[in-house]
């Protein structure tokens, strides 16, 4: 009897939510049906075209990766046998091809110990590093990180 008293009571509260959720349908936070697909995005443009023609861009805090500042549209994809990043940013190539030098924390290994080579876990720029695109930001965001205090630097040097 008790058994059959708290199936009933669960029957009947799942339901009520189900009748309760179905009405008020759910919403997200950009204002549609969560279950309604998404709209494709435009494509955005990258902001700088070819490698070496656009200034790097500022970083908003100090160990933010640097973002591309070149498309990167037209390069191979980075597998095993091969990096096209390397070819003007390996420590070996960057002085001949005016880039800039892959980082020393990519000549270290998880334990900490220096690599004649850059590491394996480093291999893959496109995890960390990304080409810039000129699109507005996705939510209002107020972060200013460092960006003000680089820019006040850079004046005050020149």
């Amino acid at each position: 009897m008790k058994n059959t008293l708290k199936l009933s009571l669960a029957l009947a509260a799942t339901c009520f939510a189900a009748v309760t959720f179905a009405a008020d349908a759910t919403k997200s936070m950009r204002g549609i049906d969560v279950a309604a697909p998404d709209a494709v995005a435009a494509e955005k443009e990258y902001v700088g075209k070819r490698p070496g023609t656009q200034e790097p861009i500022a970083r908003t805090f100090s160990t933010q990766p640097p973002v591309i500042p070149h498309t990167i549209e037209n390069f191979d994809a980075i597998n095993l046998e091969e990096n096209q990043c390397l070819d003007c940013h390996s420590a070996a190539n960057y002085k001949k091809k005016n880039a800039p030098k892959v980082g020393d924390s990519h000549f270290v290994d998880r334990n900490g110990k220096k690599l004649p080579a850059s590491s394996s876990a480093r291999y893959n720029c496109n995890q960390c590093h990304v080409p810039q695109v000129d699109a507005p930001p996705l939510v209002e965001n107020a972060f200013q990180g460092d960006v003000k205090k680089a820019a006040a630097k850079a004046t005050k040097k020149n």
